[in-house]
């Protein structure tokens, strides 16, 4: 079945009709299975959700992308999960202006302490390397919500990692004395270097962030393309996302998160579009070192929540439960302690 990239982001403004039309086959076999009695779908833990309150945060990255430029709160969350069975959530920073990166945490942090929603831990923004950082960071040691921070690593250039600076380096140490996480999130050609970042903290834990986001059009076969040196130029890109997801996945300090490719899928995609970059990652990190992450409401630029869901669920359809039950809640419940 092909999804259609408008009608999903029509759909997306509208939650709770966008899953009949979103995966009409397997969304009418679960369905038909509840009202028969059947079991509820694998429980999820998502480790991958981003909130804003527009009142309350600034994020200047929003200006011009008209269909996130919204408030994206709880209950706009709730109607996007419901009934997939999504029974904890792990918050993630969502690049506020540094000037309202405490305000952010006080905000997950109210809603994690209320528990009256699936949302249970965070990983909150910061500045590695900063002047501040050691500062801002230690006042959440000890806090049972906080398990780790993220900085977009975005601004990575061939040749210039400035998170192999000593500074940057010194920050992502002290995460690991806090017991706290670093996300990797880097462009695909700065994971060889963030490699080399795991490797200079030896007393951290890390994460990478959507696979390493690859691009899934980079995966289609020659004959999909449009010239032959862009199917080349294809070839050498999936080679080396390849080659440096391997080497990251023998770092045994790094789970893989599952998640964000399908906000970069174009307009009409298959869920086994995107199974070649899903197999290689569960593969190379094994079923122990691998969790799910919905990355809503990002991931609604390609697909709705469920879609996704439903998508990831066909792609890992012949793997053991044991490993899908890892894969979606087991193995996220034993790396951030979620009770």
């Amino acid at each position: 079945m092909k999804i259609h990239r408008r009608r999903c982001l029509q759909q997306a403004a509208c939650a709770a009709l966008s899953a009949a039309a979103a995966w009409a086959a397997p969304a009418a076999a679960s369905a038909q299975s509840k009202e028969a009695g059947g079991p509820e779908p694998l429980p999820i833990v998502d480790t991958h959700q981003h909130l804003w309150d527009l009142t309350r945060l600034r994020l200047s990255w929003l200006k011009g992308r008209n269909a996130l430029n919204r408030n994206f709160v709880m209950k706009d969350y709730l109607e996007a999960t419901a009934g997939l069975n999504v029974v904890k959530a792990v918050y993630m920073e969502v690049d506020v202006d540094a000037e309202d990166q405490l305000a952010e945490a006080d905000y997950i942090l109210e809603i994690c302490r209320r528990g009256d929603t699936p949302t249970c831990a965070a990983v909150i923004g910061g500045r590695p390397g900063q002047p501040g950082f050691r500062d801002y960071i230690t006042r959440f040691k000890g806090n049972p919500y906080i398990k780790g921070v993220r900085q977009v690593l975005f601004a990575w250039k061939e040749g210039n990692p400035f998170f192999l600076d000593k500074t940057f380096v010194d920050s992502i140490r002290l995460l690991g004395e806090l017991g706290m996480s670093f996300d990797l999130c880097v462009p695909p050609a700065g994971l060889a270097d963030a490699v080399k970042l795991v490797d200079l903290c030896p007393g951290t834990r890390f994460i990478l962030d959507h696979c390493g986001n690859a691009d899934v059009k980079q995966f289609y076969p020659a004959q999909k393309h449009a010239t032959p040196e862009q199917a080349s130029e294809a070839r050498r890109f999936v080679e080396r996302w390849r080659r440096d997801i391997a080497e990251m996945a023998q770092r045994t300090r790094v789970i893989c998160k599952i998640s964000g490719i399908v906000a970069s899928v174009p307009e009409q995609w298959a869920p086994d579009d995107l199974a070649p970059i899903i197999n290689h990652c569960l593969d190379s990190f094994g079923p122990d070192r691998v969790v799910f992450g919905g990355d809503w409401p990002v991931c609604t630029r390609g697909a709705t929540f469920r879609q996704w869901v439903e998508a990831l669920r066909h792609v890992v359809r012949h793997r053991s439960l044991a490993d899908q039950r890892k894969l979606f809640s087991e193995n996220a419940i034993r790396f951030y302690g979620l009770s």
